[in-house]
């Protein structure tokens, strides 16, 4: 369904504001992801300091091309969900736990980590890092 121009408006405004304010972005695929599940991944993101949206790739792409960020985009394949927050390897860490755990039913398909661009792979990577408390 088609969503007005005032609506997408403020989803824009929206994706702008938490690009603007947050050190790390991660690009997240959720194709065959249950409402049930959906609203887990909220709940624990939330608890973690993670927020995360869901927007239309168009408007995602516009913000992300006026943000100044360096590098190439990644290709953005599927629905687009944006994991986010001011922490750096938070957003990576949580979501690349849910992806193990839900047998791939979300995806990681690259991300924004200090003003740059990274790949699928990069942001593996960075999830795999170990949180400051483990350390």
């Amino acid at each position: 369904m088609a969503i007005s121009k005032n609506k997408k408006s403020q989803v824009y405004d929206k994706v702008k504001d938490l690009v603007a304010k947050s050190l790390s972005v991660v690009f997240v695929n959720f194709h065959g992801l249950t409402v049930g599940d959906a609203t887990t991944i909220r709940k624990t993101l939330k608890k973690s300091g993670v927020g995360y949206n869901v927007a239309k790739k168009t408007i995602a792409k516009k913000v992300l091309g006026e943000a100044g960020i360096t590098g190439t985009m990644p290709p953005l394949p599927g629905e687009l969900g944006l994991a986010f927050a001011a922490d750096l390897i938070a957003p990576a860490r949580e979501v690349y736990g849910f992806q193990k755990k839900l047998d791939n039913k979300i995806a990681i398909l690259g991300g924004v980590f200090e003003g740059r661009f990274m790949t699928k792979e990069e942001m593996t990577e960075i999830a795999a890092i170990p949180s400051q408390n483990t350390l």
